[in-house]
């Protein structure tokens, strides 16, 4: 008796599981989650417009932010509530996934209650107007479902609810701060001909000279390529985090530091010049930054701030040489008051090897000679130092001078003080600090020639 007293309390709970998702998947699913009968029904494209040809967008976010938007000549740009450059990445994601929209399955073809799906007054709008139509199209959505894997949906002139993806809450709600153009410097990069910093580091400014970089304050020197492009690249990808003021008067941006900025860099494009300008910290992660050609505060990350402190010497290569070992034709070396000059010449069987100058005729041993030029041209600088270091360089251990790619030369010297070497390049301002045991295996790779 008690067994089938059990069997029956485990069927009536059973039955009434039954009656509850039957009631619930009817009237209100849970949210596209697998069960109920139409749940392998076919996806329905929602709208019939080509992403291209849609020209104008208005978008309500969650929190009641409205966008207008509008594209002209293949460009995005909003025109409310203010009027500036779009993203286009963010707006195109928008037409995309309103052209290709799908409806997954409808909830319920006539509700007498759009509230409990979050449509009474919806969450989300969005309208847009496809070329050659006066009027709008909109879409309403809701909230997610229980299982949060889709949304609740409606079109205006129509009762029924139905269910498009989650993902899209994503795409559908931006507010007009996601849909502007976030970049903090608008230039062409390819045109930038001049880069100039200034700040707690001192003035640093890098020209473009005979399509290479030349740094030419604080003093003259080579520019690393990498790390120039590395600059333009870091501010040119570089996005506000907020919009703080937006028509600031000059009075007020000492209240951001904006007024004696913490550092500036400005890109020059022949006669254009865009300035960006960073004051103080906002917070933990964020400073206060401002273009300098519009009355917009804004902020950006630290590490912005951070990037853009560097030193000069930061910018320099730490190469001394730019030959190598394969393109050198012609190697002096300067010891004291004796130099040993060294010439690459082709012998009558086609193979190149090096001779001694003057006596052309004194073949030196190939292998060896290389051995020198490839110590020669690995050797880097540890590190940069001031005009007031002692150096040593006025009276040079050792001068070499190497002619390569037929017509281009550089000259480098080096000194001891102390424990110490310094090495100072033809062209370059100051000197560079490097490690002693490489121009020592440098000078004795050259005594095995010799």
């Amino acid at each position: 008796m008690r067994g089938f007293r059990s069997t029956l309390i485990l069927l009536v709970v059973f039955l009434g599981l039954l009656g509850y998702m039957y009631f619930f998947g009817a009237k209100k699913p849970a949210g596209a989650d697998g069960t109920g009968p139409d749940a392998a029904a076919p996806k329905v494209k929602v709208f019939a417009v080509e992403a291209d040809k849609i020209e104008e967008l208005q978008i309500k976010a969650a929190g009641g932010e409205r966008t207008t938007l509008k594209r002209a000549n293949g460009a995005w740009s909003l025109v409310a509530p203010e009027q500036v450059k779009a993203d286009d990445t963010e707006v195109t994601s928008i037409a995309t996934n309103l052209a290709s929209l799908e409806r997954s399955r409808i909830v319920d073809d006539n509700p007498s209650d759009i509230a409990q799906y979050g449509l009474a007054t919806p969450r989300v709008e969005v309208a847009f107007r496809k070329a050659g139509d006066k009027d709008l199209t909109r879409i309403f959505l809701g909230e997610k479902t229980a299982t949060g894997t889709d949304l609740y949906a409606k079109l205006p002139a129509d009762k029924a609810v139905f269910l498009v993806a989650s993902f899209l809450d994503g795409t559908f709600n931006r507010t007009p701060f996601d849909l502007r153009d976030k970049k903090v410097l608008a230039f062409d990069r390819e045109k930038v001909t001049a880069v100039e910093v200034t700040g707690k580091t001192g003035p640093i400014s890098i020209a473009l000279a005979e399509a290479k970089w030349q740094i030419t304050k604080p003093a003259a020197a080579r520019a690393d390529l990498a790390a120039v492009d590395g600059l333009i690249g870091r501010i040119q990808t570089a996005q506000m985090k907020s919009i703080v003021a937006a028509n600031i008067a000059p009075k007020d941006l000492a209240k951001y530091g904006l007024d004696k900025p913490d550092v500036r860099v400005s890109l020059v494009a022949g006669s254009a010049r865009a300035s960006l300008a960073i004051g103080k910290t906002a917070d933990a992660t964020t400073a206060y930054a401002m273009d300098e050609s519009r009355p917009v505060v804004f902020t950006v990350e630290t590490s912005l701030a951070t990037d853009l402190r560097k030193r000069a010497d930061d910018y320099r290569p730490k190469d001394l040489f730019e030959f190598k070992p394969n393109t050198a034709v012609r190697v002096d070396f300067t010891r004291g008051k004796a130099t040993m000059s060294f010439d690459k010449v082709k012998a009558k069987d086609g193979k190149e090897g090096w001779v001694r100058r003057p006596a052309a005729s004194q073949q030196v041993d190939t292998a060896k000679f290389e051995a020198v030029l490839s110590s020669l041209s690995s050797i880097s600088a540890d590190e940069f130092v001031g005009p007031k270091e002692k150096t040593g360089l006025n009276a040079p251990a050792v001068t070499v001078v190497v002619k390569y790619d037929q017509t281009r030369t550089e000259t480098v010297t080096f000194a001891r003080v102390g424990g110490n070497v310094f090495a100072a390049r033809k062209g370059d301002g100051g000197a560079a600090k490097i490690t002693p045991s490489r121009l020592d295996e440098f000078l004795k790779a050259l005594d095995e020639v010799k």
